[in-house]
């Protein structure tokens, strides 16, 4: 059984709140933006992601991606939600969320009941930033306030997906410039990449590094014997089974260090978890985040809070929808 345990009041929260308080003078969001429309939503909201959870412990990974995968394409406008029409394929069934994405039913869950108490008040994309935020308290991590007040998008287009959201095959240099030009730097990119990157992953996203690297018939010389032969077995080669899926990291439903104490013993999965390695800089936060685990663990929340600011839409802008899959007609 999965325990929620009450926030402490700490240096760390201090410094988050403060943090919090300039970055939402600067983006228009609030913390509490729903005291006098809708009281329970956070409740309500972390009640179904609890009720999830404890089903299926993989889904607080998985809510805490497509929180990442939503902000990282148009902002954090919830387009990730919408489903696709007969004229336009959408950001979840493009090859980055299709099939791996899910959790999606928790955010309708939530969705139907606050519709019932606070028609047409709550957003989607608040519910995907509350969804995230209460998924890495449940999976160990620290809890932060969610400034609230985004809007919904109405557009979602798999096309975006490419040159938004960084693949697993990309190197040091690749990364740090695609999380720079969403405004983070190089040490926010390698501190997020410890909670992303939680949860499970299909053989396709990795089986250049175990049959074709560089063009040969190698596995890749940077991979852990014993693990690449493990995922061998685990994802046979030519494999395209969707059911077929290991773990992206040894602690898959933890939010803890062990991503980084992974590629330390050379058993990142993807190209881009071993790039981290590559560069001194990179290197040495590895090798930080996997000796001081509390301090990972404060600086994802604020990387989080920061990331759930990206390009939102407020006031008038986008709408409220009152299907989380559908834009209003």
């Amino acid at each position: 059984m999965i325990k929620m345990r009450p926030s402490k009041l700490s240096l760390v929260s201090v410094i988050l709140s403060v943090l919090l308080f300039s970055q939402c003078v600067l983006s228009q969001l609030q913390v509490g933006f729903y005291k006098d429309t809708c009281r329970l939503v956070e409740f309500t909201v972390k009640e179904e992601v609890v009720k999830a959870i404890i089903k299926d412990r993989g889904l607080a990974a998985a809510l805490m991606r497509m929180h990442f995968h939503d902000c990282f394409v148009r902002g954090c406008d919830a387009s990730i939600l919408l489903d696709s029409t007969p004229s336009s394929i959408a950001e979840k069934d493009s090859f980055a969320n299709n099939p791996s994405l899910r959790g999606y039913e928790v955010i309708d869950n939530a969705k139907a009941r606050l519709e019932v108490v606070c028609k047409g008040v709550v957003s989607c994309a608040d519910i995907v930033a509350f969804a995230a935020r209460d998924s890495v308290e449940m999976a160990g991590g620290l809890g932060y306030d969610v400034p609230a007040g985004r809007r919904d998008g109405r557009t979602s287009l798999a096309s975006e997906i490419i040159g938004n959201l960084p693949p697993p095959t990309f190197n040091v240099d690749q990364l740090t410039q695609m999380f720079a030009n969403k405004g983070f730097t190089q040490e926010e990119m390698v501190t997020l990449s410890g909670g992303h990157t939680l949860g499970r992953s299909h053989c396709s996203s990795f089986s250049d590094r175990l049959y074709n690297f560089s063009g040969t018939l190698k596995q890749d010389a940077s991979l852990d014997p014993t693990y690449a032969a493990k995922l061998k077995q685990q994802c046979p080669q030519g494999s395209t089974d969707p059911n077929v899926v290991v773990p992206m990291t040894s602690t898959p439903s933890i939010a803890d260090a062990g991503y980084y104490i992974d590629i330390l013993a050379n058993r990142g999965l993807f190209t881009s978890d071993h790039t981290l390695l590559t560069s001194p800089a990179t290197a040495n936060q590895v090798a930080e985040n996997a000796k001081n685990p509390i301090q990972w663990k404060a600086k994802f929340a604020a990387a989080m809070v920061k990331m759930g600011q990206l390009d939102v839409l407020t006031g008038s802008e986008g709408e409220i929808r009152a299907n989380c899959r559908v834009i209003k007609s």
